[in-house]
């Protein structure tokens, strides 16, 4: 059973949405505050964490910083906040996802799903494959980036958009099936989603972000790997 951790200062939504992800297997745990949240991904260790921004001790991506420097668990926000550079300011602090209040229960838990199918170890069946670039190198196995000698800490949602990539090299592989194979079936022409973590990823493993040698953009059609 999967465990999730809701972060929201609303009583009634966190009781709403501990009813919805228990009545479909989910355990949840619940915090009021940012530090509250600190404390709680640190002691129940929540395969998933949904989080406000608007809390009363802090600012929402103040706690994203915070868990990234030590924990891989996909977090999404949920937020009033429209504000499309609130949406990246939150995305790049590390956040997996990001939906907006007010928002529709199904596509919520529908997002809470496919968060949890990301960050779900792969099986031995994906083989022991090590990818080496001459910038750095992708243990598809042990799920590790290293470059330069040094481990490059990747969010799950960063990790799986690489893994589909480095799979299929040279190999255009589409937005959409991008989207879909990361994101879920639902998110097939959410390409703000990709421009963002496909700079987050250049920016962690090009040596030249702003002129990429191994992760190609083919404009309007979608992204490719060259090793």
């Amino acid at each position: 059973m999967h465990r999730v951790l809701v972060v929201d200062d609303e009583p009634q939504l966190v009781r709403a949405l501990a009813i919805n992800l228990r009545a479909r297997s989910f355990e949840v745990d619940a915090a009021h505050d940012g530090a509250g949240a600190l404390r709680a991904v640190a002691a129940r260790q929540p395969d998933v964490v949904v989080l406000d921004l608007g809390l009363p001790d802090m600012d929402g991506v103040e706690v994203i910083r915070g868990l990234r420097g030590w924990t891989r668990v996909p977090i999404i926000v949920l937020s009033a906040r429209q504000a499309s550079g609130e949406k990246v300011e939150a995305l790049d602090a590390g956040a997996d996802d990001y939906v907006t209040k007010p928002f529709g229960m199904d596509e919520l838990l529908a997002r809470v799903r496919a968060a949890v199918r990301r960050s779900t170890p792969a099986g031995p069946e994906e083989g022991a494959a090590i990818v080496e670039t001459e910038t750095f190198t992708v243990d598809l196995a042990a799920k590790k980036v290293n470059r330069g000698g040094s481990d490059v800490r990747l969010t799950p949602t960063e990790w799986h958009l690489l893994e589909v990539l480095v799979r299929n090299p040279g190999r255009l592989v589409g937005q959409k099936q991008l989207l879909q194979e990361v994101w879920g079936p639902a998110y097939g022409t959410e390409s703000n989603y990709l421009r963002v973590y496909m700079a987050q990823l250049r920016r962690k493993l090009e040596a030249d972000p702003a002129r990429p040698r191994h992760f190609i953009t083919e404009p309007g059609m979608g992204y490719r790997f060259e090793p």
